[in-house]
């Protein structure tokens, strides 16, 4: 929950001293223009002005700071993206080769470290595991024999990225995390078949 700041404390002390205070001073202004013509009115003309003029103030500013939060979100949700494209990329780079060179190892070190900024709790477990099993499958260099298993691996933490960048989307077309494991790994299986064969 947002906590209120003295700056914003202050703000609405004074709105508060400047209605309260316009409010008496143009009750004494409207009884004091009792007698003079259209005085009255202007009185009433002024006071709707000047509300007008605050109520639209206040949705200005609170229909900015939700455009700021929200671009924001945009921002976040684009460098969250671009690192997990650029780990997905890396991936297949390595899986292109029969050898990882050590090039390759260092790059995956660093979104390890671009991962630790931007990737939810649950996409960094699977990660760890992840690399679990790329180190056991990468031990002599090669990973021409251990496809299926990194698939496996890779399929996972896909499934956590998925639920990163877009999970309340599938809650809300009523697909459960489990279902779309289950496809994310059958997709993930049958191109691993298609690559053996």
């Amino acid at each position: 929950m947002n906590r209120i700041s003295a700056r914003q404390i202050l703000i609405l002390s004074l709105t508060a001293v400047i209605i309260i205070g316009g409010y008496f001073y143009f009750r004494y202004t409207y009884k004091i223009t009792d007698d003079i013509p259209f005085a009255q009115e202007i009185t009433l003309i002024v006071l709707g002005t000047v509300a007008t003029v605050l109520i639209t103030a206040a949705l200005l500013n609170q229909q900015t700071a939700v455009e700021i939060k929200k671009e924001q979100s945009i921002k976040f949700l684009e460098l969250k993206t671009k690192v997990y494209e650029s780990l997905i990329d890396l991936l297949e780079e390595m899986s292109l080769t029969d050898n990882i060179a050590s090039e390759e190892v260092i790059k995956l070190q660093f979104l390890t470290h671009r991962l630790a900024i931007v990737a939810a709790p649950p996409v960094l477990e699977e990660y760890y595991r992840f690399l679990q099993v790329i180190t056991e499958c990468t031990r002599d260099r090669d990973i021409s024999d251990n496809y299926e298993e990194i698939a496996k691996a890779l399929g996972r933490l896909t499934v956590q990225i998925r639920a990163d960048l877009i999970g309340e989307k599938d809650i809300q077309e009523n697909y459960t995390s489990k279902y779309i494991e289950f496809l994310i790994t059958r997709n993930s299986d049958e191109s691993v078949e298609m690559e053996l064969d």
